[in-house]
């Protein structure tokens, strides 16, 4: 059902030229779409190669963070299953629909319009993951929705609080769910996989970016827009840890 997977990062309005200036020199983008919508707050990033699989939005309020675009043969088709599965439908906009999950992250189902071809990584990484942050109560339920939703491969990520939710071959973005410790509201971030993590930090940083902490296989940043994203130790081209 899912046939393509868009990544969109949410900025405050204020900044979200600013960060889709930095995402389009980590992601290889040779430019930013014309920007639209009704206050001009959509844009898309323009691969080298491949199909587009990130996209912005400045918001009014609010930090921002990063949700997903579904795109599917049949809108309503998906959104009845969402519902099915326990999402609540928080706006009809025509052609595609915005959605929340049981657990809180917002997604949107929207028309498959022949998105095939998965860009390469750039310079030893790839934006591929978008991980969902879940306090622990609404981690189980997330985990069955996605599953459900999605009908794609469910896995033990490397550590116990990690599920990974893997689709097909070739499609740009992939879940991770991840069970927090610590009482907060559902969110979400992006992830690159990096063939050397610290190389990608430094790149990054000279593109405006800020460290915020290193794990053992994961090194957190902040955009120059505010939002935080991780650089992990996964192969860019399998998607595995390395």
């Amino acid at each position: 059902m899912i046939r393509w997977v868009y990544a969109f990062v949410d900025r405050p309005s204020e900044e979200v030229k600013r960060a889709a200036e930095f995402w389009a020199a980590v992601t290889g983008a040779t430019g930013v779409s014309p920007w639209r919508g009704d206050g001009g707050e959509f844009a898309t990033l323009l691969p080298a190669d491949g199909d587009p699989w990130v996209k912005l939005q400045g918001v009014a309020a609010g930090p921002g963070g990063v949700h997903l675009d579904l795109a599917v043969a049949d809108v309503r088709e998906t959104v009845d299953l969402a519902v099915k599965a326990g999402a609540d439908v928080v706006a009809e906009h025509g052609e595609w629909t915005v959605l929340r999950s049981p657990g809180g992250m917002l997604f949107c189902a929207v028309p498959f319009h022949g998105e095939s071809r998965r860009p390469e990584p750039v310079d030893g990484s790839r934006l591929d993951q978008v991980a969902i942050d879940l306090p622990a109560d609404a981690y189980p339920a997330e985990v069955e929705f996605w599953s459900a939703l999605t009908g794609w491969e469910v896995l033990t990520g490397s550590r116990p609080e990690f599920t990974v939710v893997r689709g097909p071959a070739g499609l740009p973005v992939r879940l991770l769910l991840h069970r927090l410790d610590a009482a907060r509201p559902t969110g979400a971030h992006l992830d690159l996989a990096c063939a050397d993590r610290r190389a990608t930090r430094a790149a990054h940083e000279r593109l405006g970016a800020e460290f915020v902490a290193e794990h053992a296989h994961w090194i957190v940043m902040r955009d120059p827009a505010g939002g935080t994203y991780c650089l992990t130790a996964r192969d860019p081209i399998t998607g595995s840890l390395a």
